[in-house]
């Protein structure tokens, strides 16, 4: 799953989404030097993401665009269904999408000196481009797609995804609302262990 997804996933405990959200920045054991609820966002993350990459119905997507994406086809997968997931926002939330977001950004920034350099960097242009609401369009996955693949210096072929995501819109859509479900169940039962 991508940031959208992660963020949700976590509730309304805050200290649990900034550390669901910038879990992929924080490698092997550095996790240790965060305070403990953000330490278990960021253990929360990646449970998540071993329960996605080895989901049969996830598996089915990432299947769909291997053939011309390979490895980058998972990173793919989880940006198409953080698209659903804005995209069907009112189905989750009681909380606009846009006010879900814009509330998530005013957290950022209040944790912004605990945030590993690497979100801080890249946290500007995430502002700027309100890259969270943008998943909510087609339009607006094709320019995280594309900055995805410039940022892959132009080999992970990113930018045509879109294509299969117009073409398949269905069947992603399917994918995506089946095995959400089950990783909002999945979820909530990490959450009771922590």
């Amino acid at each position: 799953m991508n940031f959208l997804a992660h963020i949700y996933l976590s509730g309304e405990d805050q200290e649990l989404k900034i550390g669901n959200f910038i879990a992929d920045s924080v490698k092997g054991k550095k996790f240790s030097q965060f305070p403990e609820r953000i330490q278990q966002g960021i253990t929360l993350h990646r449970k998540i993401d071993t329960y996605t990459d080895s989901h049969p119905t996830v598996r089915e997507s990432v299947l769909r665009l291997f053939p011309k994406y390979g490895h980058y086809s998972t990173v793919i997968v989880d940006i198409l269904y953080d698209h659903f997931l804005a995209a069907y926002w009112n189905e989750y939330s009681t909380i606009p999408l846009e006010k879900y977001v814009s509330d998530f950004y005013e957290l950022l920034q209040e944790y912004y000196e605990v945030l590993p350099k690497r979100v801080q960097d890249f946290l500007p242009y995430m502002l700027r481009d309100n890259w969270l609401l943008s998943y909510a369009t087609i339009p607006g996955i094709g320019r995280i797609l594309y900055q995805m693949n410039h940022r892959t210096k132009n080999r992970s072929k990113m930018n045509f995804a879109i294509m299969e995501l117009e073409q398949y819109y269905d069947e992603f859509e399917r994918e995506f609302r089946s095995f959400f479900e089950e990783l909002e169940l999945f979820t909530k039962n990490e959450m009771r262990k922590l």
